[in-house]
């Protein structure tokens, strides 16, 4: 039987074949080239408990500060208590939390989101991130200044005792007191500047959700 005609056969049926063999190596080249087949789409379940956890505790602790000073005089120390014992739960978890993402690679940010904005929702995070620790250490600071602080004892959630700043602690009483003040300044205009970046936060991911239809949150839930 001879060979020739199936041989040419087949040949020209390559032939036909191979524009659009080229297209799909194309098409496969660009997919490669634009999309990281090994970056994860959504975040880590431990990310994800550290974030709504910390997120929860802020929103939780701002309630506190903010209602302070309209509670009873029995209720406000105990109130102070809670939100000191629930900023230095902040401030570690925090600080797993920025281990935890240096050591675990985030799902990068939709290819459609222009530059701009991408280098916006970076630097939000790094801010928050930077107030996340900012926040509570003031609060430490101002707490450890506090004129009291040798015979008042702070309690983490009254299960143990939780050290203040020694240093600080052992200042001269007028350079104390006065340390004392600009870090209450301060820890006040940190929580306002969080108060900004949350909203702009929370703003940004309702955008993204409801009118630009390229969802972000569904990296973070569960």
């Amino acid at each position: 039987m001879n060979g020739a005609p199936l041989k040419t056969a087949m040949t020209n049926t390559l032939q036909r074949l191979s524009p659009s063999a080229r297209l799909m190596n194309t098409q496969a080249e660009h997919l490669a080239k634009h999309t990281d087949l090994s970056a994860p789409s959504r975040y880590t379940r431990i990310a994800m408990a550290l974030h709504w956890l910390i997120a929860l505790l802020i929103i939780g602790n701002v309630a506190l500060g903010l209602s302070a000073d309209s509670l009873p005089d029995g209720w406000v120390r105990p109130v102070i208590d809670t939100h000191k014992s629930i900023g230095i739960t902040v401030l570690g978890l925090a600080l797993l939390r920025i281990v935890w993402r240096v050591s675990h690679t985030p799902p990068p940010l939709p290819r459609e989101f222009p530059s701009w904005e991408k280098v916006a929702a970076h630097a939000a995070h790094f801010m928050l991130y930077l107030l996340m620790i900012a926040l509570p250490l003031s609060g430490w600071l101002h707490d450890s200044a506090w004129k009291d602080a040798a015979t008042h004892p702070m309690r983490l959630f009254d299960l143990f005792t939780w050290p203040r700043i020694g240093y600080v602690m052992n200042l001269d009483p007028a350079l104390k007191e006065t340390l004392h003040d600009r870090f209450g300044v301060l820890h006040t205009w940190l929580g306002y500047a969080l108060y900004a970046l949350l909203a702009m936060h929370i703003g940004g991911a309702l955008k993204h959700e409801w009118i630009d239809r390229k969802s972000v949150l569904k990296r973070m839930v569960p």
